[in-house]
């Protein structure tokens, strides 16, 4: 028998993931978004190959912004791409996942290596909770000019500052500030820039 966690909540599932509430991710609003999402995504990938600006539109249907200039190769998995800002003249390489739940900011003129995952989602440590498939959310903020290398993972909650480079495999569970060099998991600052 699960818990009523929502007894006194009248939001939906979707309302409290807007918020950046505990929610149940087994909505069937929810489901619409994240099935319009993997479309959008689907329908950029074969347009990316054929018709640049074709590819373009949907990109920018997907996301909530996607700056002047910007590149983004796919395959993109996202899980509703409207959460998430590009900045200008970010370049972005092969098999992002940007797990959007909650917002994902990334500035301007990022290099974002092959590989990366940026996750917003956060589940309870506590085994209950867990079971009864409550989750929330955290944002993520990537500075301008920023670098990461293939394979970073970006925990939820996390601010990237400006110019700062994440080396190549690092998981950044904590914030990292501007003009740095961090590498390792989790990722540790190594030496100013």
């Amino acid at each position: 028998m699960t818990t009523d966690y929502f007894a006194q909540d009248p939001r939906t599932n979707l309302e409290r993931m807007l918020a950046g509430d505990l929610y149940i991710a087994d909505d069937p609003e929810i489901a619409l978004r994240q099935q319009r999402a993997m479309r959008l995504a689907a329908r950029y990938q074969a347009a990316h190959t054929e018709d640049a600006e074709q590819a373009r539109t949907i990109l920018a249907e997907l996301l909530d912004s996607v700056g002047e200039g910007v590149e983004v190769r796919p395959p993109l998995y996202v899980d509703y791409g409207s959460n998430i800002a590009i900045g200008a003249r970010t370049f972005v390489n092969y098999h992002l996942t940007a797990l959007d739940v909650a917002r994902i900011t990334i500035g301007e003129d990022c290099q974002i290596g092959p590989n990366v995952q940026l996750l917003t989602p956060t589940h309870p440590v506590e085994p209950e909770p867990r079971r009864d498939k409550l989750e929330a959310a955290l944002p993520i903020t990537i500075g301008d000019n920023v670098w990461l290398g293939g394979g970073v993972i970006v925990c939820p909650g996390v601010t990237i500052g400006d110019n700062s480079v994440i080396g190549a495999g690092a998981v950044v569970t904590k914030d990292i500030p501007a003009d740095v060099v961090a590498v390792g998991n989790p990722a540790r600052v190594v030496r100013e820039i």
